[in-house]
């Protein structure tokens, strides 16, 4: 959904120090795959044994209903360290805290696609319309977090082409 590179993402977690397991899924990929696709990783290393996964989900309650009925039925509990937090305190949070991020895919239909490629700061959370939320918790937009206070160095990247397609603008991240 996001339209990050894989290499960005195996960057972003070596930086971090967290392992990167990758669960692969077609495009348009159905629930039923994804679920196929979920339980497979769940029955295997390093993954089997993972008792519980966290979440960064805020207040959508069918997405956190859906994502505890999975992991239980793999049986695994859910954590959601930022349920219920306000979002419009939480992106200030986010950005005072030094961490740096890029919208890299965008909804058309509620933000104008200049959006796509910007910095996540307080100029972009100015010019936000009224009806999206500041962290993009319903669709409206999805980043790459790039640097922060929990990352060894930052992931270099630059911003590449700016395409639409399957109804949404995407912005290219290149590895630097």
């Amino acid at each position: 959904m996001h339209g990050v590179r894989r290499e960005l993402l195996a960057r972003q977690a070596a930086v971090l120090a967290i392992p990167l397991i990758e669960v692969l899924i077609p495009p348009a990929c159905s629930n039923e795959i994804y679920e196929q696709r979920l339980e497979q990783a769940f029955a295997t290393e390093p993954l089997s044994s993972v008792g519980t996964v966290a979440f960064g989900d805020l207040f959508l309650e069918d997405v956190r209903a859906y994502r505890e009925e999975r992991l239980a039925a793999a049986g695994r509990d859910a954590l959601f360290p930022v349920w219920g937090r306000d979002t419009t305190e939480l992106a200030h949070e986010f950005i005072y805290r030094d961490f740096e991020a890029t919208l890299v895919c965008i909804d058309p239909r509620v933000l104008d696609r200049s959006f796509a490629g910007r910095a996540f700061d307080r100029s972009l959370l100015a010019e936000l319309p009224p009806e999206v939320d500041p962290c993009g918790e319903n669709g409206e937009f999805h980043t790459f977090v790039h640097t922060g206070p929990i990352f060894s160095r930052p992931v270099s990247c630059t911003r590449g082409e700016v395409v639409e397609r399957d109804g949404f603008v995407f912005c290219d991240l290149i590895p630097g």
